[in-house]
């Protein structure tokens, strides 16, 4: 092949390179159209080798116009390939774009259980008031549950608490949050200020007013010279905190084995009863919890001595307090996980 054979195949590989390169409609066109035209099988390639057969007064021409084509193609190839790359990013925006104008997508939040709302403004007004919170395990053992608490084996309160036992074991589900008294007041001297929020397990069958696992929140307040009217202050200032300033309270006679003396507290609110077929609002009294000064001998128990210390204990259903602050009847509610039930709060 002679020189301008050689030559008119590299205008003729420049022009279709040049056209190849104009043709090519995306990035994936252009790299077939560089494979083609560059790679060590194509024209240019070719040229270089029919090269060796000129002379040495030839030989430099043909280079120079071969380095001139492969120069060119390769700036068309840049050029072509920097426009395509961007035509197909603002292709890619222009389909990904989000019309910011749109209002936007509402998505459903979750919300804290009335209980567990109860229960931190429980604690949040008892704080206040210079007291802590403590907590234990919810599996017990007789001593912490019963015995400490001036509830021996015979005691016929035991009957009241219908206790869950494991099996083949001496330890049980706690039946109430009084054990947490009984460990603290075990690991520390007076002078004590807790509460104790937690689960509670008892054989109760399910029903409008009952399950067997529900919340207790209990208290404790160990100093010296404490009375009972240190707790009915504390009490009062609570159930004012909680339900509102205006409502009476009303303190009644009763027994619990590890306090004495005992009492049950009321507060007087309004209800609704059907009364004749109608829906009526009714003023009522209605227990709200126990209290009481602690007994003698749960301080023998845990090895505080009662000639120096006196204190007072209480206790209420995080529950109850619940359904009577947000007119609930029915406790099942508060378990079931009903979403309709409980987004209302």
């Amino acid at each position: 092949m002679d020189v301008a054979q050689l030559l008119r195949q590299l205008d003729q590989t420049e022009a279709d390179a040049a056209q190849a390169v104009a043709d090519a409609k995306s990035v994936n066109d252009l790299e077939k159209v560089r494979s083609e035209y560059l790679s060590k099988r194509g024209p240019m390639q070719q040229v270089m080798k029919a090269m060796g057969k000129l002379g040495a007064d030839d030989r430099p021409r043909v280079g120079q116009r071969a380095n001139a084509v492969r120069d060119a193609v390769t700036a068309a190839l840049q050029q072509r390939m920097a426009a395509l790359k961007q035509s197909e990013r603002g292709a890619l925006l222009e389909k990904e774009a989000v019309d910011i104008t749109l209002p936007g997508a509402e998505r459903q939040t979750g919300s804290m259980h009335p209980v567990t709302q109860t229960i931190e403004e429980v604690t949040r007004i008892f704080t206040a008031m210079g007291f802590s919170v403590a907590t234990g395990p919810d599996i017990e053992d007789d001593f912490h549950n019963f015995e400490a608490l001036n509830i021996p084996a015979d005691h016929p309160a035991r009957d009241m608490h219908d206790t869950l036992y494991l099996k083949d074991s001496d330890r049980l589900l706690r039946t109430h949050t009084s054990p947490v008294q009984i460990r603290v007041m075990q690991s520390q001297p007076p002078p004590v200020a807790i509460i104790c929020p937690g689960k509670v397990y008892r054989h109760d069958a399910v029903d409008q007013t009952h399950s067997p696992m529900f919340h207790q929140i209990e208290g404790l307040l160990v100093d010296r010279n404490v009375t009972f009217g240190h707790l009915k202050g504390v009490l009062e200032e609570f159930i004012h905190a909680f339900f509102g300033p205006d409502v009476p309270v009303r303190f009644r006679p009763s027994f619990f084995p590890f306090t004495e003396p005992s009492a049950e507290v009321d507060m007087r609110l309004k209800t609704r009863r059907v009364i004749d077929g109608k829906v009526v609002e009714v003023e009522d009294w209605m227990e709200i919890l126990g209290c009481g000064m602690v007994d003698p001998k749960v301080f023998e128990a845990v090895g505080y001595d009662s000639e120096k210390w006196t204190g007072f204990a209480f206790g209420m259903g995080a529950d109850r307090l619940t359904m009577i602050r947000h007119g609930i009847n029915d406790i099942r509610h508060l378990f079931e996980n009903d979403v309709r039930f409980l987004e209302q709060f």
